[in-house]
């Protein structure tokens, strides 16, 4: 990794010319996904490639609160480019839950049938904001060249498909890459970048003086940060994981091994770290071990210990709800790797992103 690169990423930060946020969900977007450790991130003659429906996604979660609360993300009287479209698709959730239920739809349910060809221009119109503004000025502070920084790939095909989620994005909406040195900059200083000192206390300064002053940046930062995973939806999860596992009967603690009869469900990644409740990530833990373990990450010689058993209730979760649980390892886990030899290709990305976490990010190892 070049040195210039960290001082490249501050001048895009500070100097760029800014007449919207764009630049910020750009940035903010890619290092989420670099920081999730995304199993579709894959590298190629020195540039790393994401799906632009990972972006896309992102943008959705992150202008819906703010939209929806009013919040200025353009200086003057003007929209942002895909505000009308997405306001309308804001008030048509309204009546079904708002924010939340939008997001199980797009990640497990899929979005009904009624609002898939206003989900889909929604979700075209943000790609093409993405693509054709700040992907193609960002850099513009150290460099006179267009695209020099991000590149992208259309790959337009928009198959028709049944259900209409994240995955639809996923394979739908191409490719865009960064080059290598960067990626590795964001993996290091991403969860800087993204913290208080940068990228969105900026977001939340511009909406202040975009508003006239009349907002304040807790306000703003408040929406900004809102998240659609709620207390609710961490107790639904774990009830339906609580009911698979009364059917079964017999229930042994993953990391100790032992037969239990009482037993906490436990987030393997902890849910301070990393706020997933997907099926494959709760798994039924002794009380006193879940305790001793809180919010640290299991090691990978751990993980590998205890391979058997972590395979065992992700077989038997899939079982009883198939559809979600493998929505949701292929999208956490797997990526492109095929569903019919899962087992392997998502315990090895398990350990990846677990070891990621503690070598990389510095969370305490989990070991027994």
């Amino acid at each position: 990794m070049k040195s210039e690169v960290f001082s490249n990423i501050n001048k895009i930060i500070e100097r760029d010319s800014k007449a919207s946020t764009y630049k910020f969900a750009l940035l903010r977007g890619v290092i989420d996904i670099i920081l999730e450790n995304s199993p579709y991130i894959t590298d190629s003659g020195g540039r790393v490639i994401i799906p632009t429906g990972l972006l896309v996604e992102k943008w959705l979660l992150y202008y819906y609160p703010i939209l929806e609360s009013s919040i200025p993300q353009i200086n003057g009287a003007t929209n942002l480019a895909f505000e009308k479209q997405f306001m309308k698709f804001i008030e048509a959730y309204g009546g079904m839950g708002g924010f939340s239920v939008f997001y199980n739809d797009m990640k497990n349910k899929g979005i009904p049938k009624s609002l898939q060809p206003s989900f889909i221009s929604l979700a075209k119109k943000i790609r093409e904001t993405i693509t054709k503004m700040p992907m193609r000025y960002i850099g513009r502070s150290i460099s006179n060249d267009f695209y020099s920084i991000f590149q992208f790939a259309s790959g337009e095909r928009i198959y028709p498909s049944a259900t209409v989620d994240l995955g639809f994005l996923i394979n739908n909406f191409g490719t865009f890459s960064i080059p290598y040195d960067y990626f590795e900059a964001f993996q290091v200083l991403g969860s800087f970048i993204n913290g208080q000192d940068s990228i969105l206390f900026k977001w939340a300064e511009f909406s202040v003086n975009a508003s006239g002053k009349k907002l304040s940046v807790d306000q703003v930062v408040n929406e900004v940060l809102r998240s659609p995973i709620t207390q609710r939806d961490v107790a639904e999860s774990k009830q339906i994981y609580r009911t698979i596992l009364m059917k079964k009967g017999n229930v042994y603690c993953v990391w100790t091994g032992k037969q239990i009869t009482a037993y906490d469900i436990d987030h393997m990644i902890p849910f301070s770290v990393w706020k997933n409740n997907d099926l494959w990530n709760l798994l039924p833990s002794q009380a006193t071990t879940n305790s001793q373990k809180r919010d640290k990450i299991p090691s990978v010689s751990l993980i590998d210990k205890r391979k058997d058993l972590i395979l065992y209730y992700w077989d038997l979760v899939n079982q009883y709800q198939p559809e979600r649980f493998q929505k949701e390892i292929t999208v956490a886990l797997l990526g492109n790797s095929p569903l019919s030899s899962w087992q392997d290709g998502a315990i090895h990305q398990l350990q990846r992103s677990c070891e990621y976490l503690i070598s990389n990010r510095g969370y305490e190892e989990w070991t027994i």
